[in-house]
């Protein structure tokens, strides 16, 4: 009875404020879309939402491509200088045109304070306009995947951000928006016509869109619903035409129902868990004096602890793919020489006493309740089995937006044990190496996503060699070098590759992207 109840009243919010006709879309995320700034949250569903208004120089095809955006054609001058032609009569929304002092301006705003996208373009990057459709990139040295980011380095209007006293960045820690965290104008296929945050957005579309239209939508609507069975039972009675993730264990009963299927396939995100390696004294922890984490050894037993294959099975229900290395096997050609430690409770207890901790210790664990596949229910797992070996964990599950804005550089990285997910957006180590495991300082200025803090500067420097190699066999084994590091020390635990679930209607087509994407523009209602 209380599913029809909340059913029906989700029936009444989908139905409010829009007419409702054939060619509205209706879909529903686990988690919330708050902030439209582009630059404040990487994170994919975010980023994908946003990626429905704004636009990059490059993008990505459904089958994840580089292609030509707002830039129709780029060329390397020399090893050091990129150029990029940008399309001309490109317009944002409010009808200003798009030209190059917007690229400088996003630029140098993605690179500010408080954005949380820093790695788009590193800051000894010179951007330089050569005229009003033409930028150069001046780099400080050899970058062949210079732009392999750059899907979701979204262009600003640079009048329009001025004029609304909105230069400055919204962290996602940051409680007072400004006008771009509340508002859009970017060149893309759609238009945000309403925004309430975590309770509904609202698109139309951008009839002057530059690009040919393959979709044939005059509206869309989100609504966030965190509950897997309403979110599921609204899919299944027709008032959504798409809903994600679908439970694994809701994928039969999606697929079984009469006008609807599930889309399921796998994902290049790893989901794996981190420890703070880098402060003398944990913040959420019942020893005091000296950080556990420290020890390699500790960080091990973590690792040999956790029954990874039980997780895929109980939990993910088969749906994923245990991890050995911080990014997908489909990513790394050397991927198949690396394996996971093995699962065993008494090597962990063992190397607990070892390090001093026979006896175990408490420590909390941060982790997101609505961004990833059954999220919390792992974390649960995770808690369950430390507890075997000794080690208390007290688990802090709350929804994306907090978990975020306490765990992020503009949260002061606030965590001493968490889960996160990463695809990297070049589909390539060097993000992984760089982002998750180059040493930083404590407002994020090198590996700005190394919650923990770990730090070996052999690794940064592999890193920095991996980004210059053009040789594949070469690149590739400065990779296993690097990631050989990570293994050792135990830098983090991967867990596994999680699959997508899309829950559709049979009235619709779509395009599901391994990076979990979701991108209105290819979508079609029959």
């Amino acid at each position: 009875m209380r599913l029809k109840i909340a059913s029906a009243a989700l029936a009444m919010t989908l139905a409010a404020g829009t007419q409702a006709n054939a060619e509205t879309f209706k879909f529903a995320f686990q988690g919330t879309y708050n902030q439209l700034d582009p630059y404040s949250l990487n994170e994919t569903f975010t980023l994908g939402m946003h990626g429905n208004v704004y636009e990059g120089l490059v993008r990505r095809s459904a089958d994840l491509k580089i292609e030509p955006a707002l830039a129709e054609s780029w060329e390397v001058l020399e090893p050091t200088r990129w150029r990029f032609h940008l399309r001309k009569g490109v317009k944002f929304h409010n009808g200003n045109d798009f030209t190059a002092d917007d690229v400088v301006f996003s630029a140098d705003r993605v690179r500010a304070e408080g954005s949380d996208m820093t790695t788009r373009i590193a800051k000894d990057v010179k951007v330089v306009k050569v005229d009003d459709y033409t930028v150069d990139f001046i780099l400080p040295g050899v970058n062949p995947i210079l732009h392999s980011e750059w899907s979701t380095w979204y262009i600003m209007d640079k009048e329009w951000t001025e004029a609304n006293n909105a230069v400055k960045v919204t962290s996602a820690s940051d409680t007072n928006p400004n006008y771009a965290s509340l508002n859009t104008n970017g060149t893309g296929p759609f238009k945000i016509a309403t925004h309430e945050p975590g309770v509904k957005t609202t698109f139309t579309v951008n009839d002057g869109w530059w690009d040919n239209k393959v979709h044939n939508l005059t509206g869309v609507e989100f609504t966030p619903i965190g509950s897997d069975a309403t979110r599921v039972a609204a899919l299944l009675s027709g008032e959504l035409d798409m809903a994600f993730p679908i439970p694994v264990q809701d994928i039969k009963r999606v697929d079984g129902n009469a006008g609807t299927t599930a889309l399921t396939g796998p994902e290049l995100r790893t989901i794996f868990l981190g420890f703070d390696q880098k402060r003398d004294e944990l913040l959420h922890s019942n020893i005091k004096g000296k950080n556990p984490f420290k020890d390699v050894r500790v960080r091990k037993a973590f690792y040999q602890a956790i029954d990874v294959d039980a997780i895929k099975a109980k939990i993910m229900r088969g749906l994923s793919e245990p991890a050995a290395l911080m990014i997908s096997p489909f990513l790394f050609a050397n991927s198949g020489d690396f394996s996971r430690y093995p699962y065993d409770p008494a090597a962990s207890k063992k190397l607990l006493e070892e390090a001093g901790y026979g006896d175990g210790f408490e420590v909390s664990m941060d982790c997101p309740n609505d961004r990833y596949v059954n999220d919390e229910a792992i974390c649960q797992a995770t808690a369950a089995f430390l507890a075997r070996v000794g080690i208390k964990v007290n688990l802090n599950a709350q929804p994306k937006a907090k978990y975020f804005a306490k765990v992020l550089a503009s949260g002061g990285y606030d965590t001493s044990f968490y889960m996160l997910g990463w695809t990297p957006g070049s589909f390539d180590s060097y993000n992984v190496l760089l982002n998750l495991n180059n040493c930083r300082d404590d407002k994020g200025a090198g590996g700005p996503f190394n919650l923990g803090g770990y730090c070996n500067p052999k690794v940064d420097e592999l890193t920095k060699k991996v980004l210059s190699e053009n040789d594949e066999e070469k690149r590739n084994a400065l990779i296993s070098e690097a990631y050989t590091i990570l293994n050792d020390e135990v830098s983090h635990i991967p867990l596994h590759q999680q699959g997508l679930a899309w829950g559709v209607s049979d009235k619709v087509t779509l395009k599901q992207r391994a990076d979990n994407e979701f991108h209105f523009k290819y979508v079609v209602k029959n």
